[in-house]
């Protein structure tokens, strides 16, 4: 009895040449995601809103009223907004990638197309989410009266700063989730985890304040920028902060190194795993 097999093409080219073949499978799998995210929810888009609206009052009581944190000199509404909504879009963006594999099993075991479309497809829903919610973040900065001026055209470059960062983390994430399933319990802590270490609802230099006369103070302010999504939060309050912020430009360098790697690695390792999902999952 013959056998017919459907692969692609072996060479590494041929790979990225289909990948804009099969770009209207990309967008349909996007424009699904959106869809389906909100399908059957009484107010629907509006929780790309809400979430962010939530925790930007809570951080703002938590950490403006009541630990009396610096905001460096803008309101700390506005503050917290500009870290707030990068930092929502990455956690989300990882999430959704990691699981999309999974949840697109189906079609993995029946069809051929490269397998990158789908943890990239679940970030590109992710990044519409932070589009939106943008307005949120411009109408605190109308409401503290926060005038934005040449910086806030540098604030696409710092979104896609936090793009490649959930692309890179989703690549490795959605390949081992194939293989241990285990990782669908680990990623919440990650998140969790990455939550803290970022200057969400505090600024870097908080830190040093705080840990400077430590023993280990140095050493953690040192490695605190090497989490990608420091560099982009910094540029992301920078960006639209105005006049009283300043930017460390060392945290957005090492955060685009940082990025560089995880995409590049984790496309590699995406890759050297992809013909074994059919069969694993």
């Amino acid at each position: 009895m013959s056998r017919l097999v459907i692969e692609a093409e072996h060479a590494e080219s041929a790979y990225w040449s289909d990948l804009w073949r099969y770009r209207e499978l990309f967008f349909f799998l996007s424009w699904r995601d959106i869809l389906v995210r909100y399908k059957q929810t009484t107010i629907g888009v509006l929780w790309a809103l809400i979430r962010p609206v939530l925790t930007i009052g809570i951080f703002t009581f938590l950490f403006g009223k009541l630990a009396k944190m610096d905001s460096e000199g803008i309101p700390f509404p506005v503050f917290v907004c500009a870290a707030t909504l990068p930092w929502q879009f990455f956690a989300t963006a990882m999430s959704e990638a990691s699981n999309s594999l999974i949840t697109n099993a189906n079609m993995l075991s029946k069809i051929y197309f490269p397998r990158l479309i789908v943890p990239a497809s679940a970030v590109i829903v992710s990044l519409a989410d932070l589009l939106l919610s943008l307005v949120i973040l411009a109408g605190l900065m109308v409401w503290y009266q926060v005038a934005p001026n040449w910086r806030l055209v540098t604030l696409p470059l710092f979104t896609a700063l936090a793009l490649f960062a959930a692309l890179g983390v989703g690549f490795w994430l959605s390949a081992l989730n194939v293989k241990y399933r285990d990782f669908r319990y680990v990623i919440p802590f990650i998140v969790q985890f990455g939550f803290f270490l970022s200057p969400v609802g505090y600024s870097r230099e908080e830190i040093l304040r705080k840990m400077g006369d430590g023993v280990f103070g140095p050493v953690i302010y040192a490695l605190y920028p090497f989490n990608p999504m420091v560099g982009v939060i910094n540029g992301f309050r920078w960006a639209i902060g105005g006049a009283p912020l300043s930017l460390d430009w060392n945290s957005v360098w090492v955060s685009l190194l940082v990025t560089t790697l995880l995409v590049v690695f984790g496309l590699r390792y995406f890759r050297a795993t992809e013909e074994t999902f059919a069969d694993i999952i």
